[in-house]
């Protein structure tokens, strides 16, 4: 199976802690324009999906969304070039900001300075209105983490970085989704981070420990709690819905990895507005509320 990425992805490290962004929108910034707003989404309709509608009715503005995965997206971007519809791009992850990021208008300091340094792109220079500006702003933020059954497994005996699951003890008891895109994700941090040599060595440990493998995150959860595998490989917010809907007894429990591990990760969805957009004015309304403390309490409620 290939696990390589295409995009180069800027990843940034923070741990453990997952990301709520807050800005503010005024009920009059919302209420002006009403041509409608094209926005082409890497992230799902299930997701994303209300809080679009949201925006929507608060602002008056009609808003048509393509929805797909985010290296879909790119490709179609690229191909329909500075001819393209669309107004803004959300991505689930900043190796596709960064693929279009020539086709990116530079956004406002009010919109780029709401976000921490280390969740937005590198900030650059306007010389006209003396102010740094940035191309892509991160919106949510998911925590790479492991799950375990603190009924098979005690904190003494987790492992304390992600090299640790290389360890021969792990043969036949570890799960991993590999073609899931956090997990391409997170190997592309390892790669920038690590470099090639030790990502291949870390790919070569854990496949010869004989992973499960998995389609997605969810199933590996559920796979601890059954005792079918020791450790999973996920995000951070797919055991709150075990917990949510079974309770706190559910038998399962999260590990973080400390001193900055690649394996607590922090993925950043984010967005931008397309220099090519005739529709600027409310793009900039869109992205001011995606980072409104209502949006955000909406991200947040999600998990």
């Amino acid at each position: 199976m290939e696990l390589t990425n295409r995009f180069v992805l800027r990843l940034l490290i923070f741990l453990m802690t997952p990301i709520l962004i807050f800005g503010c929108t005024s009920e009059s910034e919302l209420t002006e324009t009403k041509k409608d707003l094209v926005i082409y989404s890497g992230r799902s309709e299930s997701l994303v999906g209300p809080i679009i509608e949201q925006f929507s009715e608060l602002s008056g503005t009609p808003v048509l969304v393509k929805y797909g995965k985010t290296a879909e997206m790119v490709s179609l971007l690229n191909e329909e070039g500075n001819k393209t519809p669309a107004d803004v791009f959300y991505a689930q992850d900043p190796g596709g900001l960064g693929a279009v990021i020539d086709m990116l208008d530079s956004m406002s300091a009010e919109i780029c300075d709401i976000i921490p340094e280390w969740a937005v792109s590198p900030k650059e220079y306007n010389i006209t209105d003396h102010t740094m500006k940035c191309k892509w702003i991160g919106i949510t933020g998911r925590a790479r983490t492991l799950v375990y059954n603190p009924n098979v497994l005690s904190e003494s005996e987790l492992p304390i970085s992600m090299m640790d699951l290389t360890d021969p003890k792990w043969k036949g008891k570890l799960g991993w989704a590999p073609s899931n895109g956090s997990f391409q994700a997170m190997l592309t941090g390892m790669r920038l981070t690590w470099g090639e040599d030790k990502t291949k060595e870390w790919l070569l440990g854990i496949m010869s420990n004989e992973p499960i493998v998995y389609p997605k995150n969810t199933p590996q959860v559920q796979s601890v709690a059954d005792k079918e595998i020791q450790i999973g490989m996920v995000n951070h917010y797919y055991l709150h819905r075990f917990i949510a809907d079974k309770g706190e007894n559910f038998p399962a429990r999260y590990h973080y990895l400390n001193n900055g591990d690649i394996g607590s990760v922090i993925l950043v969805s984010g967005a931008g507005i397309l220099e090519a957009s005739d529709n600027k004015s409310s793009a900039e309304k869109f992205m001011k509320f995606i980072t409104s403390k209502v949006a955000q309490q909406y991200f947040a409620s999600q998990v």
